[in-house]
């Protein structure tokens, strides 16, 4: 159980049966009466967002949220599905859900998948995958009036920039975070 004083910027907690992650968060010390708790919350199921304040005497329960390590399998029909290990258990996600994430899903990827009492809600990936690039073009040695860097498309389909040596079948390193090439990696 929370008070209004354990309020903070990523504090999740449950309000009226649903998850919510506090996304702002001000102290309001007003000249006289109580101290107040000005929220921006977000609810974790359905994206909505919404400002609420709060007296220093308000408390709330402990969102049951719980976060898992899956294995990403396969796509089917606009659906997701990743498998626990331990228990062979699979999970379907929707795009919405996996998000940006669908960019640097790999078979086999290990992943962390957020679940509100038993219901997956969110993943969230490694910081960094390898990729194999599936399309490039040629680099025309001198060819700097476009810059050092050049498109390619991975293995997953997704479009990154990318220096100018790296070619088709090469393996880079790309950050999840940012979307954006490190590094070429060696077999």
């Amino acid at each position: 159980m929370y008070n209004a004083s354990d309020l903070r910027k990523g504090l999740r907690l449950k309000i009226e049966g649903d998850p919510y992650v506090v996304t702002e968060f001000n102290f309001v010390k007003p000249g006289k009466g109580q101290a107040l708790y000005r929220c921006k919350l977000k609810n974790m199921i359905n994206g909505s967002q919404f400002e609420r304040t709060f007296r220093s005497v308000d408390s709330f329960d402990e969102a049951d949220l719980q976060e898992k390590k899956m294995q990403y399998l396969y796509m089917e029909e606009e659906k997701y599905c990743f498998m626990d290990n331990n228990t062979y258990e699979q999970v379907f996600l929707t795009a919405d859900q996996v998000g940006d994430a669908s960019n640097f899903l790999l078979e086999n990827l290990e992943v962390e998948i957020l679940f509100f009492e038993d219901r997956p809600l969110g993943i969230s990936i490694p910081n960094f995958v390898d990729l194999v690039i599936t399309e490039a073009e040629p680099w025309a040695k001198g060819d700097s009036v476009t810059g050092n860097n050049k498109p390619v498309v991975v293995e997953t389909g997704y479009r990154i920039m990318v220096p100018a040596f790296v070619e088709e079948g090469d393996k880079i390193r790309v950050d999840t975070r940012t979307g954006e090439y490190l590094t070429r990696v060696k077999d």
